[in-house]
């Protein structure tokens, strides 16, 4: 016999018992603290003196002993006694290490799981479900099938909660859940488009919806500059998207020398006189802006008071301006030292692609030639010259003009920047 102590499923209750080794053996997370005393066969426990025994020289009495606690009965060592020294150790069994617990507590979105939901697995999945939630939000990066894929796990659990314990409001969230698992999913798809050609699929910086906003931005540029100038469409097409939800901004002059290189000076002037852009300082100020202290610019027509013509939220805003600073100072296109109507050309064409990187909303139909023209401040003529520039700066794997329209496919290395139709 033994005096162990062991804790209930809950981890909550301790019991302290006399039982067998073996059953001590089998009990998870039991703990033995004591053996029994021992005293010869047959004799009664309060007999038995707290003194130390005395040797005995006969071997015989000296095995013929049973161990006895509270229980007077001998226990299984009586028997193992009398086997050899080799197998007596074997007949009593060690304690064997604690069984891992399953985890019978947890929550998830904002509910507590509780301890005693059966069935079991339903009760382990809501658990397991919350840690992984918490894990995600805790990913330096999003991965939206991943988080698709939980909403869907949660959309069950939570279904299969609601018929145990007949709450609605458990349906309520089941259905929620499905909804933001389809939502996700079309998230990813957006961003990341169809794969082509069977290869990989593409992170791509913006969404289908967020594309079709950068396209409502450039349409502005091209019908608001205060003149057709090449460096000045740019310069309107970046100042409005870093004002485009309140009709104010930051920029510095590490911004506008990044766009317009040496006719930073001039067009700024242009833009001043003609209204369409007010500085607190003077122009000179803002070019020897830095980071830290960057110049607050307004762009009077995107004030609140006016006709609201990009109705972006704030995220949306931030992804379309980082897209277009990103294409624009693309390495190949600033190692290369393209101007701004080639450069022009390149924001255009990365708008208006499809998954497979082909131009155009259909196959074999490429973009408009005098639309494209048009937005670049230039001949329709000239555009495959400078289709040409982006083909030698891997811009564009191809590139071919008709009469009418411009056929040609973004290079692969730039797919991630291409704002699908």
């Amino acid at each position: 016999m033994v005096l162990a102590v062991y804790a209930d499923r809950a981890g909550r209750l301790w019991r302290i018992a006399e039982m067998c080794a073996r059953c001590a053996a089998a009990t998870p997370g039991c703990r033995v603290l004591d053996t029994a005393c021992t005293a010869p066969a047959g004799t009664d426990q309060a007999a038995v003196e707290p003194a130390a025994p005395q040797k005995s020289a006969d071997k015989t009495a000296a095995e013929e002993v049973s161990a006895v606690f509270s229980d007077r009965g001998p226990s299984p060592v009586t028997e193992a006694s009398s086997a050899p020294a080799a197998t007596r150790s074997a007949s009593v069994p060690r304690a064997r290490a604690a069984a891992p617990r399953t985890k019978r507590w947890g929550k998830i979105a904002q509910r507590t799981v509780p301890h005693d939901l059966q069935p079991d697995v339903l009760r382990a999945e809501l658990i397991e479900l919350g840690d992984a939630f918490r894990a995600y939000q805790k990913r330096p990066e999003p991965d939206l099938a991943l988080l698709a894929e939980l909403h869907d796990r949660k959309a069950r659990a939570f279904t299969l909660w609601a018929d145990v314990s007949g709450d609605p409001s458990l349906r309520h969230e089941a259905q929620r859940a499905k909804q933001a698992a389809q939502t996700t999913r079309e998230m990813h798809h957006n961003r990341c488009g169809s794969p082509a050609d069977g290869g990989p699929a593409v992170e791509r910086l913006l969404t289908r919806t967020q594309a079709a906003g950068a396209r409502t931005v450039l349409d502005y540029s091209a019908a608001h500059a205060p003149s057709p100038q090449a460096e000045v469409r740019l310069a309107v097409l970046m100042l409005a998207l870093r004002a485009a939800r309140d009709g104010t901004g930051n920029v510095t002059g590490q911004d506008l020398t990044g766009w317009l290189h040496d006719e930073a000076e001039p067009v700024l002037h242009q833009l001043v006189d003609a209204g369409w852009l007010r500085l607190p300082g003077t122009i000179a100020e803002a070019l020897a802006s830095r980071p830290e202290t960057p110049t607050a610019f307004t762009v009077p027509t995107l004030l609140p008071e006016q006709p609201r013509p990009f109705p972006f939220r704030k995220t949306t805003r931030s992804r379309i301006s980082g897209w277009a600073q990103k294409a624009l100072g693309e390495r190949k296109l600033r190692k290369k030292k393209l101007g701004a109507t080639t450069r022009l050309l390149a924001l255009y064409t990365a708008a208006h692609i499809r998954p497979d990187g082909h131009l155009g909303p259909a196959e074999n139909d490429g973009l408009d030639l005098a639309r494209t023209a048009a937005f670049c401040s230039l001949p329709p003529g000239q555009v495959a010259e400078h289709a040409e520039l982006l083909t030698a700066a891997d811009w564009l794997s191809e590139a071919d003009t008709t009469a009418h329209r411009l056929h040609g496919r973004l290079a692969e290395r730039v797919w991630p920047l291409g704002a699908l139709l």
